[in-house]
């Protein structure tokens, strides 16, 4: 099977794939629309592709693609601890305290930046399109005071010298990633932590607290809500739709009549997909 995901090699994208499909053929990809359209003209059976980290919150890169443009299922979801590791040429690597830039993806360095104040207030931070290539810009450039916040993974692949350890600001730092491409995806050798559904509910514009009574529907029903947010529609300014996840331990029947209530209130529900959960730990 091929399955593709947000490279390049060495990123935590990889890392979360590479684990959850050991056997299988990997596929980069430079965004996070192209795997995802790798996935639908079947230039890949599966995609793996971020939605949430815990400091960032969600990737709405992922969400309005898979929402204005694709009804490609979800199938699972991969829940991987983010640890970010500041690394520098070994020709640097005792005077890493000198350095002057540090490049990594967007994410990461908001992720470091209570670390990056305290030790380089001074440093030029610069963004790179991922942490893995700002890995690999360090090592084609070892003479320059330059250094990367990546994962370990990365410091392996480009032979750099770890100098500062797990610098993210919070240390229960986690990202889920949703494995997309088919309506349930087994992934039998990591453990199970719950079933989910996520689903996106659009109402009808300016119907007096149509939050509420989207959420009432829910509500009464005893069906618990883990996340909700609100993302625009793309259409008109202040029109949005509702991206919620609920546990889906209550009978299929049950959440169905929920979903069937708001649609007949006038609601659009689309579901991207109900999917069991699954934690990696010891990376």
């Amino acid at each position: 099977m091929k399955v593709g995901y947000l490279g390049p090699e060495s990123s935590f994208t990889h890392t979360a794939t590479r684990t959850a499909f050991p056997e299988d053929t990997l596929v980069p990809f430079h965004s996070i629309p192209a795997c995802i359209k790798a996935v639908e003209f079947n230039e890949v059976d599966l995609g793996v592709v971020p939605i949430e980290n815990t400091l960032e919150g969600s990737v709405n890169t992922t969400v309005d693609y898979l929402f204005h443009q694709s009804s490609i299922p979800v199938g699972a979801e991969i829940v991987l601890p983010i640890f970010q590791q500041l690394m520098v040429s070994k020709e640097n690597k005792e005077n890493w305290k000198e350095i002057r830039r540090i490049l990594s993806h967007p994410q990461a360095l908001a992720q470091s930046q209570e670390f990056i104040n305290c030790h380089f207030p001074d440093a030029d931070l610069e963004q790179t399109p991922s942490t893995a290539y700002a890995a690999s810009f360090v090592a084609e450039h070892p003479t320059q005071k330059i250094a990367a916040i990546a994962p370990k993974l990365s410091a392996e692949k480009y032979d750099l010298a770890i100098v500062q350890e797990n610098i993210q600001d919070v240390a229960i730092n986690r990202t889920r990633f949703w494995v997309i491409g088919s309506d349930q995806v087994e992934l039998p050798h990591i453990p199970i932590e719950r079933q989910k559904m996520t689903l996106a509910v659009t109402m009808p514009n300016n119907m007096p607290g149509a939050l509420h009574k989207a959420l009432s529907a829910f509500s009464w029903r005893e069906i618990d809500l883990s996340k909700i947010e609100s993302r625009p529609l793309k259409t008109t300014l202040g029109e949005y739709f509702f991206l919620i996840d609920l546990v889906a331990d209550k009978s299929p029947e049950l959440i169905q009549f929920a979903l069937q209530e708001i649609q007949q209130m006038g609601g659009e529900v689309k579901v991207f997909g109900n999917y069991k959960v699954h934690p990696i730990h010891g990376i």
